[in-house]
């Protein structure tokens, strides 16, 4: 083992109850800077994301299997990153005090005396509780509120829990890790004389976008478990308050909740497009159905670059493009010098705000985000004749707009600075998913993404499934009637925002008819 003379620092982070961005500010700050992450299996994959790209992240999940481990390996782990001088992340899923074993993590590294710091995280009761509409106390029916354990620890000779006090209790009773021994624990609370017809509620994928619950009595719960086929991880909920006031249950309200939504873009814009989906509580599934190709390293490129100053007007009109552009830029050891004087213009708000992250502010956005708007816009913001005008673009891009630039009297330079590609997917998954008719929505946000989608999935298939198609804009709506595809919604504004609002927009509609 290469152990330095510097001892490193662990904290034992709460990662929250599920969904990422409910970690604390402080969670999320160590998760940042950390050298070395060791994280649980209930902790979100998500927030790895987070972490620094030279971070060395460790999955230690604690289920049954070859790949698991055991809590004394899990210390030993954390001793020995502290150990090699690290700066260590234990990411434990929900809070590290709460059935969680990190008194047990924390006494190892004091007795090892390596520094430790603990960070508090919300606890699965509490976030499960506010995402279902069940208040844990209420003034008028529970005034306290109890957390048990419904998984003790194996080999364990005698109970650690009064049944018989759980069963007199007049609060909200919660058991974490209950669904293997529900039968057990509802038939011991009856019969130390908790009343059958006592509400009991059970909340599953607490503050995920598969979040269900079951609602019954003290002794229909473990049946009305079994056949809507609830499974860890869940919590137990007993007490005069977990029935639940469909009131406060705002979760279901949300119009895209639970909804099943595909994104159909190469892997990195799925990724981005996933994290608003997933805020708006709906389930994504990723069909990176397209790939981005650089063409940077070009001749064209390379010469366009020596000669960028002399330009009036430089264009950007995707985030992708802006991308590329800075990437290759930081290759070559420039950056946003290389313009000189010429003016920047982005073809929406979203482009603009990518610009702006490597300090260019742009000098023109039109209102409405596609070429011939950007067109159209810039021909009545600035005089265009004689004007010199670079755009750096999709290679697939359409000739829209340098044909209407160059109509209103500008020399134009169009330069791919990368290219779509097909991806192949694999689509068995997917095929099953829609012959079980569980995808709600299938989103497009290029005519080339359509295309290749539709090369690998039967339109008619995709009829025949129920699920409804999204465009992002009119140019990509028109490609995919080519395709035979009716469009049920179109952003208004050619964002992936505008394109989530649109689906909103309709799920509220059908929903109040």
């Amino acid at each position: 083992m290469n152990v330095t003379n510097k001892k490193g620092r662990v904290y034992l982070v709460g990662a929250g109850p599920g969904r990422p961005d409910l970690i604390t500010v402080r969670g999320l700050e160590l998760l940042k800077c950390a050298n070395c992450v060791i994280y649980d299996k209930l902790a979100n994959p998500a927030l790895l994301n987070y972490t620094r790209p030279d971070a060395e992240l460790l999955a230690v999940p604690k289920r049954v299997g070859p790949e698991s481990f055991g809590q004394e390996q899990i210390n030993n782990l954390l001793v020995q990153k502290a150990g090699e001088g690290k700066s260590v992340v234990r990411l434990k899923g929900g809070d590290p005090y709460i059935f969680g074993r990190g008194t047990e993590e924390a006494v190892v590294l004091a007795q090892a005396g390596i520094d430790f710091e603990v960070v508090p995280g919300v606890t699965a009761a509490i976030a499960a509780s506010c995402y279902s509409g069940i208040a844990l106390t209420d003034r008028a029916f529970a005034s306290e509120v109890i957390f048990v354990t419904g998984h003790e620890a194996e080999g364990k000779q005698q109970t650690g829990i009064d049944w018989q006090l759980l069963a007199k209790f007049t609060g909200t009773i919660v058991f974490y890790m209950g669904m293997k021994n529900l039968d057990g624990i509802t038939r011991r609370l009856i019969e130390n004389g908790m009343s059958p017809d006592t509400s009991a509620t059970v909340v599953a994928d607490a503050t995920l976008p598969t979040q269900k619950f079951v609602k019954a009595t003290l002794e229909t719960i473990a049946d009305g478990c079994t056949k809507n086929k609830i499974t860890p991880p869940a919590l137990v909920f007993v007490g005069p308050t977990t029935a639940g006031d469909a009131r406060l249950d705002w979760l279901a309200k949300l119009p895209l909740f639970g909804k099943t939504i595909v994104v159909t873009r190469d892997v990195v814009g799925n990724a981005e497009f996933a994290a608003k989906i997933a805020s708006r509580m709906a389930v994504t599934v990723e069909m990176p159905v397209t790939k981005i190709k650089t063409l940077t390293d070009s001749g064209d490129f390379i010469k366009t670059l020596a000669q960028i100053k002399a330009y009036d007007w430089v264009i950007f009109t995707s985030c992708n493009g802006v991308e590329t552009f800075f990437a290759a830029m930081a290759k070559l050891g420039k950056d946003a010098r290389v313009f000189g004087s010429a003016k920047i213009a982005a073809i929406g708000v979203r482009t603009a705000e990518t610009l702006a992250r490597f300090g260019i502010k742009a000098d023109f956005v039109p209102n409405a985000f596609t070429s011939k708007d950007l067109a159209a816009g810039l021909i009545e913001f600035t005089n265009l004749r004689d004007k010199k005008v670079l755009l750096l673009r999709s290679q697939i891009a359409s000739d829209d707009l340098p044909q209407l630039l160059e109509t209103a009297g500008a020399s134009v330079n169009n330069v791919p600075v990368y290219t779509h590609e097909k991806n192949l997917c694999d689509f068995k998954i997917f095929s099953g998913m829609l012959t079980e008719k569980n995808v709600s929505w299938i989103t497009f946000a290029s005519p080339f993404a359509a295309t290749c989608f539709f090369e690998q999935v039967p339109a008619d298939f995709v009829k025949s499934s129920g699920a409804k198609v999204a465009s992002i804009g009119p140019v990509t709506s028109k490609k995919l009637a080519e395709l035979g595809v009716k469009v049920e919604v179109e952003a208004a504004e050619h964002t992936f925002d505008g394109l989530l609002v649109a689906i909103e927009q309709y799920e509220q509609r059908t929903t109040t008819k």
